[in-house]
């Protein structure tokens, strides 16, 4: 399930133009989650629609599972930003950390593992948050010179606050 490869980087030290593009991959596959945190924190319907496939599911039932909710798969790039967005505005200011990023690149298609602190609290009472420690298991695709998010599932190790006030 998760990216546990003993290197960073595949492609032998010898082959310069191999590593270069390696890590411009690896840079795009990065990007891409970081686009899809930015684009909630920032309420950025147009970057936070860069980060999907357009096929795009995303999985948050095993995070919600751990305090009791029950979500359903979102498919669809479209379905998925304006679930999310129109969720949000106005009423949850969101901040996302990714770290601890993994990943694997295989042709077109790449697996990341990657860990992303959430904090959602209400607009209009900060004191009404739920900060998440949500690991990340993500298949990507490459889509021209970018990559984007293809399956997303997301994890809960642990949480504070009160999820249900922001999830429902």
């Amino acid at each position: 399930m998760f990216v546990t490869e003993k290197f960073a980087v595949s492609a032998p030290a010898a082959d310069t133009d191999a590593v270069v593009r390696e890590l411009r991959d690896r840079a795009e596959i990065a990007d891409a989650l970081y686009r899809f945190g930015l684009g909630q924190d920032l309420q950025d319907k147009e970057l936070f629609a860069s980060s999907f496939a357009a096929d795009a599911e995303l999985d948050f039932r095993p995070a919600a599972a751990k305090w009791g909710g029950v979500v359903p798969v979102m498919v669809g790039r479209e379905f998925i930003v304006d679930t999310i967005l129109s969720g949000f505005a106005g009423r949850v200011d969101t901040t996302h950390q990714v770290t601890n990023l993994r990943i694997v690149i295989d042709g077109d298609t790449a697996r990341a593992t990657a860990l992303v602190e959430a904090q959602h609290l209400l607009t209009a009472e900060h004191d009404t948050f739920a900060l998440l420690k949500n690991p990340y298991d993500v298949e990507l695709v490459r889509e021209g010179e970018r990559w984007v998010l293809r399956r997303i599932r997301i994890e809960n190790t642990w949480y504070q606050g009160d999820p249900t006030a922001i999830f429902g």
